[in-house]
């Protein structure tokens, strides 16, 4: 009988968990509701701890942010250093003065957890991998990770190379929703390189939670000797996204078995409510000096919230400075949801339009034309 009621009160009213019976094995760890970031459960989450191959999350946020900005294209060809060719660990044997696309380095670094295809892909953004760790390291203090330090792209075992639970949690909560198309690559469970030669390569999943556990669609595991088993796992069921992070276990059943743990915790225990969903017209935006007069600030993603019918929230809309020109769906702003003064959710607002700066031509042309007509 207490049970149910403690399940009623959780479900009506969710609380963050302090724990070890989910995950005893593990030296930390934590679950997130991912539209939320709200913590659903933890273990010392801020303990500074090896992470391996995790760190590649962070390598994968830099990539990802290159192809947004058009720095860089999936079709464009890498050709792999000795540096890189040399990597040991985890990879999918790179030569050196190989040709490959960044999208299927990218596909070694998200299935295989490739070292070599990252420093590969840290060397031809950066040009080097010391410059690619920086930038890295700048990243974190940007999102605000307290108990992150790199020094290295892939996460093998070195001095001052540390993160946390919650900080990897916040990493993977960043790609999830910021770089979302990360999950076509973190999703895969087989698949090839060098399909079509003589060295073809077959890919493999180190998440094997990707076909055993349904909905997973990533994210990425990690292992050294001084990090233990560890994995960063997200899995989408109905409207309800989970990331769920491990580290610190003696092995990589254990690691699976209780990282499933945490997930079934948080579905068994959670509910999620769309607020406003993906593409709604949250704010029209009046613009000056501009090829438009106005455009429709949207929704990018479902704003939601973890359930609780009793609190009573306000909404937030924060719209930036317009610059042009203006993409459709660049981010303009974002809504957040707040209760008691803490933002509690949040989403980002992209434009319905393009936009160009108007030229002082049909600037002028336009103010002549208005003025003609108010005097008839």
């Amino acid at each position: 009988m207490k049970k149910i009621i403690f399940l009623i009160i959780l479900i009506m009213f969710p609380i963050s968990v302090r724990g070890m019976e989910l995950i005893p094995n593990a030296k930390s760890g934590i679950l997130i509701e991912a539209s939320s970031g709200k913590i659903i459960y933890e273990k010392e989450k801020d303990m500074e701890l090896s992470v391996a191959s995790m760190t590649k999350m962070m390598a994968q946020i830099i990539i990802l942010e290159e192809i947004e900005k058009d720095n860089i294209k999936w079709s464009d060809k890498v050709k792999v250093s000795r540096n890189a060719s040399d990597m040991g660990g985890s990879q999918i044997y790179l030569e050196e003065g190989e040709v490959m696309t960044v999208e299927d380095l990218m596909k070694g670094i998200s299935v295989a957890s490739a070292n070599d295809a990252t420093v590969a892909m840290a060397e031809y953004i950066s040009g080097s991998e010391e410059k690619f760790v920086k930038r890295m390291n700048s990243k974190a203090e940007k999102i605000g990770l307290l108990h992150t330090r790199f020094s290295n792209a892939t996460g093998l075992d070195e001095k001052d190379h540390y993160s946390s639970s919650y900080d990897m949690g916040v990493i993977a909560r960043e790609l999830i929703i910021n770089h979302s198309e990360i999950l076509r690559f973190s999703s895969i469970y087989e698949d090839y390189l060098r399909e079509d030669t003589d060295n073809k390569f077959w890919l493999v999943n180190t998440n094997k939670l990707v076909s055993q556990y349904e909905g997973t669609d990533g994210l990425k595991t990690g292992h050294t000797d001084d990090a233990g088993y560890c994995l960063a796992a997200t899995t989408k069921r109905g409207n309800v996204r989970l990331i769920a992070i491990v580290l610190g276990e003696e092995d990589s059943k254990t690691r699976n078995k209780e990282t499933m743990k945490l997930l079934d915790y948080g579905f068994n225990n959670i509910k999620v409510k769309t607020l406003k969903h993906k593409n709604s017209v949250i704010k029209t935006i009046k613009l000056e000096k501009a090829s438009l007069s106005s455009i429709k600030g949207i929704l990018k993603d479902d704003l939601n919230i973890v359930y609780n019918d009793k609190i009573k929230y306000k909404y937030r809309v924060n719209i930036n400075k317009i610059k042009y020109p203006l993409k459709k769906n660049q981010k303009i702003g974002n809504i957040e949801v707040v209760y008691r003064n803490k933002v509690i959710s949040n989403s980002d607002i992209i434009s319905s339009d393009n936009v160009e700066r108007i030229k002082f031509k049909n600037l002028f042309i336009n103010n002549l034309r208005y003025l003609i007509c108010g005097m008839f």
